[in-house]
């Protein structure tokens, strides 16, 4: 059947039962994304295969990392460039696509691994589909995450094969699905082994089952015109109460995409490719395909280099101690947990199952983890481990003398880190022997939900060490962005005039949810006052203290007398908020206050000027970095593309003019900082 066809990435074959087995195996790349050189061979084979059905199809991957990641990023970004721009790329892949559907024979996708975005299309132009039940097998669709929406199809297909509000919540959220889960919508129609998968795909042909009547009955119910009426205005609400169309319109796009097709498929795929056409074109999709790009340069400081660690021993089994080994055990490291006493570290330990069993939910997944994570009190594991993490309270004494007292005891070849948040590494290296090995490993709170991590430099670190940290950093699955070890480094020297302001705003009495509305109103996930509650303002007085009086910035008063009385915020129970179960209690706030017009200019402005000042002194090495630490390690308005992005989209002459006019009005804090001439901040990027 395919003789005299030559393919790059794909290979296809008929076996002995007369079905046609389609393995994708990208050429040159190690994971499966979808090109137009992919869409292209895949219009050939269906064109073959049309002419002449097989018994059926199997469509499977050649990798065995996944199925298929989606569509190639890096492409989609040139489309605006090819014949028909956007638009016209879209309505290819999903020609292709359809051609496929409509092949004259049963068609299974075979799904191992990740299955996303136009992988997930392609599966649900399929007939049928079987996945593994491997907790590596993901199945979703991404795209709002990047300010577009499912372009091939995903929109026009799966609400009507499982119904739209088991469908929505999918594609307006990015999350992905287990392979469980996804059985359990419909969406996979058998759960198999990574061993078994070609035959159990194989036996969907030969045995085809038609879909059960009752989820066929909700598929056709759940789309009917009145309907999706009476139903789209009830998403777009519940959507509004997580983002804002104006900053993030995907979302709301899809919503009407839903709302407006018909029964025709063909109808519906012409309303989805316009609508993806038109979010290509916006801001926020531009700025979020940025920051795709970013954490993917992220991910790569750490390829090339072998982590060379696999035990790990960490001091300080306090909040952020603890929930660092409970994750480098979740990621598979052996891990020594040490305090001065037991009762210290049996609640690490405990907040460790709990971590275990949100993320693993099985018992035979959950006691290896649970065994690679051990109390050591007495600090034998230090011995053996190849990387020894300091985590203790923040002061400069106290830990040089636990680095002279524990460095003698590690092996010549281990990493000596620490977690601290402010202080600057040139002046703890004072008390390392071999000062080449030690490094800064700043983390955020909360350990387990926060992506980042700071690779924190000092002036003596050996840069073979560095490479072995940013291994170790994407071993555990975390985004490490390399800094200047001055106080603060990058996130907390950003953060901290922003809060700070933010108390000031407070202290004047403009009241919290005022202040909190106005930051999210921004684009930022949290807002200050209740940020500083949760992050803990005994930690906020510590690392305010010390970043402080590098920035010549003040604590403003009231902070000694809250923590004089205990009041440290979330981890209290009250701090500048009450807090009940976990959620701040903010007070009612009088209708007819008037906020003061410049509260946001105020709060966000500072951000941008030190930004600029951290770029300016090399914290960072350049100014994609520095955006990236940023969104990653704050939650900086991704639609914006980062503090320097936002600058560049805003003007940089208009934001200082900005600050100087602050600077006027309220003191030489806001006085435009070094930087401001620098090439960086002038042109958009592209």
């Amino acid at each position: 059947m395919f003789e005299g066809l030559r393919f790059a990435h794909w290979k296809a074959e008929i076996d002995a039962e007369g079905i046609a087995i389609l393995t994708f195996d990208r050429s040159g790349a190690s994971v499966n994304a979808i090109s137009r050189a992919v869409l292209d061979e895949l219009a050939q084979i269906t064109e073959r295969l049309s002419f002449e059905p097989p018994k059926g199809v199997v469509v499977r991957s050649g990798k065995a990392n996944g199925f298929i990641a989606g569509a190639d990023v890096h492409e989609f970004e040139s489309f605006e460039t090819q014949p028909g721009g956007v638009l016209g790329s879209i309505q290819y892949g999903q020609r292709v696509f359809q051609n496929f559907a409509r092949l004259r024979c049963p068609t299974v996708a075979a799904i191992h691994g990740y299955c996303m975005g136009g992988g997930t299309e392609l599966s649900l132009a399929c007939r049928y589909r079987v996945a593994t039940r491997d907790p590596k097998t993901k199945i979703g669709f991404p795209e709002v995450l990047l300010g577009i929406i499912p372009g091939w199809g995903g929109t026009a297909r799966l609400p009507r094969l499982i119904g739209a509000p088991q469908a929505l919540p999918i594609m307006l959220t990015g999350r992905a699905l287990s392979a469980e889960a996804a059985r359990t919508l419909g969406m996979v129609d058998a759960l198999t082994s990574p061993e078994l998968l070609l035959d159990a795909a194989k036996e969907q042909i030969r045995h085809p089952h038609a879909r059960p009547f009752a989820q066929r009955l909700r598929a056709w119910a759940t789309n009917i015109w009145p309907v999706r009426q009476v139903l789209a205005p009830i998403v777009r609400k519940q959507t509004a109460a997580k983002a804002r169309p104006d900053q993030y319109p995907a979302p709301f796009a899809l919503i009407e995409v839903w709302r407006r097709g018909g029964s025709n498929i063909n109808q519906r795929l012409k309303i989805e490719a316009r609508a993806v056409a038109k979010l290509a074109a916006t801001p926020t999709c531009r700025n979020l395909m940025r920051v795709y790009f970013l954490q993917e340069r992220l991910k790569g400081l750490g390829a090339g280099s072998d982590a060379d660690i696999k035990r790990v021993h960490v001091v300080g089994a306090g909040v952020m101690g603890g929930d660092i080994a409970a994750w480098c055990a979740l990621r598979g490291f052996d891990v020594t947990l040490q305090d001065r006493e037991m009762k210290f570290v049996q609640p690490a330990l405990d907040r460790a199952q709990e971590l275990f069993a949100k993320r693993l939910k099985t018992p035979d997944r959950i006691k290896p983890a649970s065994d690679r994570l051990k109390a050591d009190v007495d600090g034998k594991g230090i011995a053996n481990a190849d990387l020894v993490i300091e985590a203790i309270f923040e002061n400069l004494e106290a830990k040089q003398d636990l680095y002279k007292k524990t460095e003698p005891s590690m092996k010549p070849t281990a990493l000596l880190a620490t977690n601290t948040s402010s202080i600057p590494l040139d002046q703890l290296r004072t008390a390392v022997q071999k000062d080449a090995r030690f490094l800064g490993l700043h983390y955020f709170n909360p350990v387990a939900q926060m992506p980042l991590v700071e690779i924190v430099r000092q002036d003596h670190l050996d840069t073979a060490n560095e490479k072995h940290a940013l291994a170790f950093c994407r071993a555990i699955d975390k985004l490490p962005v390399p800094v200047k070890g001055t106080p603060g480094f990058l996130v907390n020297r950003i953060l901290m005039p922003y809060l700070l302001e933010a108390m000031r705003l407070f202290k004047e009495g403009v009241p919290g949810p005022v202040l909190d509305k106005a930051a999210k109103k921004f684009g930022m996930p949290m807002g200050p006052i209740e940020l500083a509650d949760t992050v803990g303002l005994d930690v906020c007085a510590s690392v305010g203290k010390e970043v402080g009086e590098f920035l010549g910035l003040e604590i403003p008063d009231g902070f000694d007398a809250l923590l004089a009385a205990g009041k440290k915020g979330k981890k209290t129970g009250e701090g500048l908020y009450k807090w009940e179960n976990g959620k701040p209690v903010k007070p009612e706030v009088d209708p007819n206050y008037q906020a003061p017009a410049d509260i946001t200019e105020r709060m966000i402005l500072p951000m941008l000027n030190e930004s600029v000042s951290c770029l300016h002194d090399g914290v960072v090495d350049d100014a994609d970095l520095l955006d990236a630490g940023v969104i990653f390690g704050t939650g900086f308005a991704p639609f914006r593309g980062g503090p320097v992005q936002h600058i560049r989209s805003e003007g940089a002459d208009k934001i200082k003019a900005q600050l100087a006019e602050l600077a006027g009005k309220y003191g030489k804090r806001f006085e435009p900082k070094q930087g401001w001439d620098s090439p960086a901040l002038k042109a958009l990027a592209s």
